[in-house]
């Protein structure tokens, strides 16, 4: 894990330093600038908090408690750079500079901000979910405050569509899970719920093996089906949008169908290697979504 400073500095320059190696979106390459500068200062700005919550450590910390109090500091003053945006000052952090002009050009509110800021906060509590509607709650922090933002960036945002976009950004945060099952329980974190757990008879040893068993297998079987129905649920927004908003929701919901897809060509062993989505799978989708409007 890095060494960490303050987000103001050292983190968020690393930060951008990194991103021309992420992997965005297909159909973010093409929109236009302006929407492309709106969409990579969220990017930086969900990038910092997640690496705020899950890397940040410095030499002082020895142990788990100092680490978390570390992250929880560090999560409060990027919270309090929210604040300075919203009330006209300047925030310390270049990561939150750009993400200011963000929010006064397209009006984003304050919320989904300090909502993913509150979701890395429940990551230094909870490293577990006894029943679904637990980590749907926390996916109402984690995930959904990203599609609310990109509604705002396109001019778009509606109760209506707000909706449907909750459905996708949980969904994608549920497949993330599903691809990730093994490095999660690495960072001592399960997002599997437990109910879902108890039902199949999965243990968490059987989720620390090489390779998944008969009952981890039917287990991801069934979080894969929920997440495909959910996104299933939430692709209409497809359509109620035109030109580079359309296009933007297209390849997030593209992103998704081919990360499913992913998980079920490795037969759903997410254990033995974490199954990326085909690009060439992803582009498909993305024209598929866009020509049927979801």
């Amino acid at each position: 894990m890095r060494e960490h400073v303050r987000p103001s500095q050292t983190h968020a320059e690393e930060v951008v330093a990194n991103a021309p190696g992420e992997n965005f979106p297909v159909a973010l390459r093409l929109l236009p600038a302006r929407h492309r500068r709106h969409l990579t200062n969220l990017y930086f700005f969900a990038r910092l908090t997640d690496d705020l919550g899950d890397e940040a450590r410095d030499a002082g910390a020895d142990t788990g408690a100092d680490v978390t109090a570390l992250r929880l500091r560090l999560l409060d003053e990027l919270a309090a750079d929210v604040d300075r945006i919203y009330s006209g000052e300047t925030p310390q952090s270049p990561v939150m500079r750009a993400m200011a002009e963000t929010v006064r050009e397209c009006g984003v509110p304050a919320q989904p901000l300090l909502d993913l800021i509150e979701a890395n906060r429940q990551d230094q509590r909870v490293t577990r979910y006894p029943a679904y509607p637990d980590l749907e709650r926390y996916c109402e922090l984690s995930a959904n405050p990203v599609g609310q933002i990109v509604l705002y960036i396109f001019g778009v945002a509606t109760p209506e569509r707000i909706a449907l976009s909750d459905n996708i950004c949980t969904a994608l945060q549920l497949v993330e899970h599903w691809q990730d099952v093994a490095e999660d329980l690495g960072n001592g974190r399960i997002y599997l719920p437990g109910e879902d757990l108890e039902r199949f008879g999965c243990t968490e040893a059987d989720l620390a093996a090489p390779t998944v068993g008969p009952a981890v297998r039917q287990l991801m079987i069934f979080e894969t089906d929920r997440a495909s129905r959910l996104l299933d649920q939430g692709a209409p927004l497809v359509g109620t949008l035109r030109g580079a908003a359309r296009l933007a929701v297209a390849g997030y919901l593209a992103g998704g169908r081919a990360a499913l897809a992913a998980i079920r060509r490795q037969h759903y062993d997410v254990l033995a290697g974490t199954p990326r989505g085909r690009k060439s799978r992803q582009t498909a989708e993305l024209v598929k979504a866009y020509l049927r409007g979801r």
